[in-house]
């Protein structure tokens, strides 16, 4: 007879403490000293979209991907003997979209795990808040430059026709050439108002298939951009849009461009579409919603403006105007969507939601 084990061996001693997380909401994982996973119970599978099986011996990062802060605040926890709270854990996942935890690290004794940790999602309503004040800021600062480019555009108007009036009385060619820089900026800089005040033009919506559009921005791009590599990631299963083709196909170059020129026109940019399933955004919870995504590889956002990056005139690149991502927010407004940022040296991430209306 094989001999059974007792009831006081570490493995039913760690059984038996865990038998009560089971019915936990809140999603619990116990690690070893050295971060391996012991335990994962049933609302921790579902959070993280991983079976006990799959993820039982393997390191923690293995579930929230490496996070050098978090590693030394749980050794520090172990050194110490007591518990840790980090807030808006950032945890990447592939093919998935990030999620925002807090993580409560508390030491157990109950061999071989030695931390227990606690994930609880950040609560949607203070997300839904921030969201709110964003956007209103955001709207604000459209409306205020909105205000000055009707303002300084008449003004142009009369400084251009001056030039060019000064222009035929001057004999000296070297003079002249004074005065088409006048002119040349003056057209410079009506060309940039005109683009302030045209980001809230009348949609025109018809039937779009969002790929046709994708394919249409992966041309202009490549032609602009030679040494840029444009990688196709579709599902080809998702549904058509109704929505304003020039304008999605707008947004989608601004925010592509802007990605090219980060990488100095040497890079790779991937164009992802999924199927987003009950979702909220824009206020509203959506069923089915188009997730579209521009990755590339480029160095990232600079964190001073990453907060910043959607307003008009903010810009990371010298000699940027700062307002083609300004005019991809409003076109993406309109069509009741929402769009997002998240960057990091090496990958950056835009992603735009857009509400799919089935018959």
């Amino acid at each position: 007879m094989s001999p059974s084990l007792s009831s006081s061996s570490p493995s039913n001693k760690l059984a038996a403490s865990t038998a009560g997380l089971e019915l936990l909401s809140s999603a619990v994982v116990m690690v070893s000293a050295d971060r391996s996973v012991c335990y994962v119970n049933p609302s921790a599978e579902h959070l993280f979209s991983v079976s006990a099986r799959q993820c039982l011996g393997h390191h923690l990062s293995a579930l929230i991907g490496d996070n050098m802060n978090l590693w030394a605040a749980l050794d520090n926890a172990l050194a110490n003997n007591w518990s840790h709270t980090g807030q808006n854990l950032a945890v990447k996942r592939p093919n998935q979209p990030p999620l925002h935890l807090d993580c409560t690290a508390t030491p157990v004794d109950l061999p071989p795990a030695r931390l227990l940790l606690e994930f609880r999602l950040l609560d949607a309503q203070l997300k839904v808040v921030r969201e709110e004040q964003i956007a209103q800021q955001q709207q604000a600062n459209r409306e205020l430059v909105r205000s000055l480019a009707h303002e300084i555009k008449n003004p142009l108007g009369g400084i251009r026709g001056s030039a060019q009036l000064l222009e035929r009385e001057l004999e000296d060619p070297a003079h002249r050439e004074y005065t088409q820089v006048i002119i040349a900026e003056a057209d410079r800089l009506q060309d940039l108002m005109n683009r302030l005040l045209n980001s809230h033009r009348v949609m025109h919506p018809s039937v779009v298939n969002v790929h046709d559009v994708l394919e249409r921005v992966l041309k202009l791009i490549q032609a602009e951009f030679p040494h840029v590599s444009v990688k196709r990631d579709y599902d080809v299963s998702l549904p058509q849009l109704t929505a304003d083709r020039e304008q999605l196909i707008q947004s989608v170059l601004n925010i592509s461009r802007n990605a090219a020129q980060a990488m100095q026109g040497d890079g790779v940019v991937i164009l992802r579409t999924r199927a987003a399933r009950q979702v909220t955004f824009a206020k509203r919870r959506h069923k089915l919603a188009l997730e579209l995504q521009v990755i590339d590889n480029g160095p990232g956002i600079s964190e001073d403006i990453r907060d910043k990056i959607f307003y008009p005139l903010v810009s990371g690149r010298e000699g940027g105007t700062g307002l083609g991502l300004s005019i991809a927010q409003s076109f993406v407004e309109q069509h009741q969507g929402a769009i997002d940022v998240e960057s990091e040296p090496g990958r950056t991430c835009f992603t735009i939601l857009l509400p799919i209306t089935q018959a």
